[in-house]
């Protein structure tokens, strides 16, 4: 286990252990810990569901927000019982792997490319694939994650798909290693771009008041969707995990009454994901 998924399940394994506190304790056995992306943490989407699940269930759901890449790794080294995750590629080799079951589409927003509002690059408008080999071409700032997240992952599939290899080494290109919060962050003080999750801007829109240093200038494109999926952890492979637990979340859910309810989360009055647990 590397350094920066052992600080990770360090701390959520002292969260974890708080059962304890507040009107009443939870078994063990009634709590079920998941590793997800920053962005479902971000927003406040977990926040809002998790009252309803143990509501409904009596299953106290614990998480720990880390980027895609590292979630997966959490799951693999059987220190959670479910992911909720949205790197399409890597969960389906993660299953296909032996490390997960039962992976099931649940909701999608999508990602949007922002930057300064004076556009520096005049990027807006632009598909996504142009909007990169606009910037590589200008040398325009721009800031990634850099961290093996869903987003990350994304972002190097749109590299290649422009056909420029990963700017990784020029100094234009900001490799952040955080959430994406504190990546936009970073690119608001740089005056840079930036790609992130919709939801997450929405965010970051309403800490600013409406009134963000960065706008949205590239979004629509197809190859922007941004899908997430529920992933029980292989319990042939991890003897120790939740499995039975992982099962009635994952069916939660998928449930109309709770795809309804992600249909109704807002932010300043936005709708934050789209539910289709319903596609195949």
């Amino acid at each position: 286990m590397n350094k920066t998924i052992k600080k990770y399940l360090v701390l959520f394994l002292m969260v974890s252990c708080v059962i304890g506190i507040g009107s009443y304790a939870v078994a063990a056995e009634h709590v079920l810990k998941m590793a997800t992306t920053t962005s479902t943490d971000n927003t406040g989407l977990l926040d809002y569901l998790a009252p309803t699940f143990r509501a409904e269930t009596g299953i106290d759901l614990r998480w720990v927000s880390v980027g895609t890449g590292k979630a997966l790794e959490l799951g693999k080294n059987c220190d959670v019982d479910v992911l909720l995750v949205h790197a399409p590629d890597a969960e389906m080799q993660y299953v296909a792997d032996g490390h997960g079951v039962d992976r099931r589409q649940i909701m999608y927003n999508d990602f949007v490319f922002i930057g300064p509002k004076n556009d520096p690059c005049a990027v807006k408008g632009r598909s996504a694939m142009e909007t990169l080999k606009t910037i590589a071409s200008q040398k325009g700032l721009f800031a990634s994650r850099g961290d093996n997240s869903g987003t990350h992952k994304q972002e190097l599939i749109l590299w290649a798909e422009a056909e420029i290899p990963v700017p990784d080494k020029e100094p234009w290109y900001i490799q952040t290693g955080q959430g994406m919060l504190n990546t936009i962050t970073i690119a608001s003080e740089r005056n840079a771009y930036t790609m992130t999750d919709r939801g997450t801007f929405i965010k970051y829109e309403a800490n600013w008041r409406g009134n963000p240093p960065l706008v949205i200038l590239v979004e629509g494109d197809k190859s922007l969707r941004n899908q997430y999926s529920v992933i029980a952890v292989n319990p042939k492979q991890c003897s120790n995990v939740k499995y039975d637990l992982a099962s009635k979340f994952r069916a939660w859910m998928t449930l109309p009454k709770t795809q309804q309810l992600i249909g109704d989360f807002k932010l300043l009055g936005i709708q934050l994901f789209v539910p289709n647990a319903h596609e195949k």
